[in-house]
Order: C-alpha cells, then sequence, then structure tokens
C-alpha cells in the first residue's frame, strides 16, 4: 500500500472475490471480479438484487470483456453465485470494453434490458463497428501528427484495427436512457445517476443515499488515476478539464460513503481520494509545462509523464494522455501550439 492508499478506508482489507465469485457487500449487492487480458488485470462487477417488470433477479453494473476466461468466470457465477436467479437488467457505466464486452451476450441470454447513457451507447455502437475516425487505423496519423515516428511501435498499432470488436462481440441493439440526476429504482432503493466526462463519453456512476453507496465506474479508482486521453475522433478536445469539472459532481455525497470502483478494492474516503486525484493532475502540469521551454510534442511528453517502458497498447493511451494535459494547457493560455514543417503539432510556453 503506497503513502496516499493509507489515507483511505478499505474496509474488506486485501480479501477480493477469485475468478467465478462473488461477494457480498452489503445486504442485495454482491461483488464480483472479472480476469482482464492487460497489464490492469481485473474489473469489479456489481450485482444488485432487484425486481424489474415482475422479474425477480439481479441487475448487473458493468460486464467485463468479451473473453473465453471472463465467459468461464461468467458460467461459474451464474451457476453457484445468484441463487439460480437470472440477470434482469445490464447497466453500463460506460462504453469501454472491459465495461461493456459481455453486455449483448447477457442481454440476449437472460433477455435482459441495456440501460446506459446516450453517449455511451452511441460511441460503443461506432466502435462495435468499427467505424472511420473510430477504428484502429484511424489512430496512426493522430499519433504521427503529435510525433510518433517509431516505425515499429506504429506498425504493433496498426496490427490492433480490430480491437475494440475482438473485446466486444456483441453489442445491445436497443438501449433504456440513463440521464444525470436521474433516480433509478434498484432492488427498492433510489439510485441517482451521475454523470462524468473526459474519461468517456457520458460516464454514468450510481449514488445510493440509503445504502451510503456509489459505484464509481472509472471516474473515481483508489490507487490509479483515470485515463484522460485526446483521440483521434475528438483531436481538438479537452477531456482534462472536463474530467476535473466532473469531479466537483461528486461534492454532495457524504465522505464516508462506500465507493465501488471498476479497478481496485471498495474504500471509503472519496473526498480524500479526489483531492488526490487533483494533486496528481496539478503536479503532471507543472511536469509538462516546465517541460515546454522549448517546442515539445505529446510524444515528447510521454516518458516524463511515465518514466516505465510501454507496449503499444499503454502507450496509446500515453500519448492521449500527455496530449490531454498540453492541451488544458494550451486552453488555459499558457502554451502555444506550433505546428512546424514536418507537420508535427508541437507546444510551447508563452
Amino acid at each position: 500500500m503506497n503513502a496516499l492508499e493509507a489515507q483511505l478506508d478499505y474496509p474488506f482489507g486485501d480479501t477480493v472475490p477469485v475468478p467465478g465469485a462473488v461477494r457480498e457487500v452489503v445486504p442485495g449487492l454482491r461483488w464480483a471480479r472479472m480476469p482482464l487480458p492487460f497489464a490492469l488485470d481485473h474489473i469489479n462487477v456489481w450485482l444488485l438484487d432487484d425486481e424489474l417488470e415482475e422479474r425477480r433477479g439481479w441487475s448487473l453494473i458493468d460486464t467485463g470483456a468479451g473473453t473465453d476466461a471472463t465467459r468461464a468466470a461468467w458460467e461459474q457465477v451464474l451457476a453457484q453465485g445468484l441463487g439460480g436467479q437470472p440477470l434482469v437488467r445490464v447497466i453500463a457505466t460506460h462504453c469501454h470494453p472491459d465495461h461493456v464486452g459481455l453486455s449483448g451476450w447477457l442481454s440476449t441470454r437472460f433477455g435482459a434490458p441495456f440501460w446506459t447513457t446516450t453517449g455511451e451507447f452511441g460511441f460503443m455502437r461506432m466502435m462495435a463497428a468499427a467505424l472511420p475516425g473510430v477504428d484502429g487505423p484511424s489512430a496512426i496519423p493522430h499519433f504521427e501528427r503529435h510525433g510518433l515516428v517509431d516505425a515499429a511501435m506504429l506498425d504493433q498499432m496498426r496490427s490492433r484495427r480490430n480491437y475494440y470488436p475482438s473485446l466486444v462481440p456483441s453489442v445491445p441493439e436497443a438501449y433504456t436512457r440513463l440521464q444525470d440526476g436521474q433516480l433509478v429504482t434498484i432492488g427498492g432503493q433510489a439510485w441517482r445517476v451521475i454523470t462524468g466526462f473526459g474519461h468517456s463519453p457520458e460516464h454514468a456512476s450510481l449514488y445510493c443515499a440509503a445504502l451510503n453507496v456509489l459505484v464509481s465506474g472509472d471516474m473515481v479508482l483508489p490507487r490509479i488515476s483515470t485515463n484522460v486521453s485526446v483521440f483521434a475522433v475528438e483531436p481538438e478536445g479537452n477531456p482534462l478539464q472536463l474530467y476535473l469539472d466532473s469531479l466537483s459532481k461528486f461534492a454532495d455525497l457524504p465522505d464516508d460513503v462506500l465507493v465501488l470502483p471498476s479497478h481496485g478494492k471498495p474504500f471509503r474516503g472519496l473526498h480524500t481520494r479526489i483531492a488526490q486525484l487533483r494533486d496528481h493532475h496539478v503536479a503532471r502540469l507543472a511536469e509538462v509545462i516546465e517541460a515546454c521551454t522549448t517546442p515539445r510534442s505529446a510524444t515528447d511528453i510521454v516518458p516524463i509523464m511515465f518514466r516505465r517502458p510501454l507496449d503499444a497498447h499503454q502507450l496509446s493511451f500515453a500519448l492521449g494522455e500527455a496530449l490531454a494535459h498540453l492541451h488544458k494547457l494550451w486552453r488555459d493560455g499558457r502554451l502555444r501550439r506550433v505546428i512546424a514543417t514536418d507537420g508535427v503539432v508541437r507546444f510551447q510556453q508563452i
């Protein structure tokens, strides 16, 4: 446990459910953990005892990626962890493949309606269809424009052209819309939708005042910072500002709320963690602006922000995050943007 983690309270300690098992968090709410084929090797999913349209069963929040290992873990959960009851609703916090990879499979299997925000539903449909702009090849000119010239790394990135469809083999064809401030009844309790931006198009966290529980998704994580990236489809975006603004939407929640994150362990200390995340980005912004005494591309900034070797998957997110910090400083009027004769975009202190 690092020094920042030590400031948080982990009510379950280091105990986490093994793949295929569930653990009760509070009465009527169970926690399962699904494997992921990345360095970030798991996602937490949440099951709430529920009744929807006279069907008794479980509402699920997030699904895991569409891999054989995750399907196998789900078969165990469904056979042994839910008392023989079906899923009656599938809810997605957002469109990333570790959150919706099995949404089509589970929704179809149980005839369970799919609930998410409009922004997330539209984006997952776009990426599942590999539409130009959000497919793998569209990222290559974007990365080249921001200084990536490593031919071997670019070839590895090109080979990921079917990355999203490979992890999200099917998506629901219809959805029920979640909106900011909406109260959704799950298990007889009211859950308030809190939308967030910067990490994904319209991320939905869910807060239940009666249970004092927040399903934070990826907006607030206890150990790592949420990825905030500029992507090819929105090349002029300012996602870091959107993300920091979104954190303010949790201000009215009690500090002792039990936070159920998508990665890591349940914790208490929401406002402490939000302060840590804000401090983290202040420090990264300071590093970035200090580096820009001479013109710097996003590729130049990556080793300043990420001091470890990165594979193609990690580098794509690192480049996006470096650019997000550059764009905030640019939009704040602290950096100017220069497009040189080589076509590469660079940023320099004003």
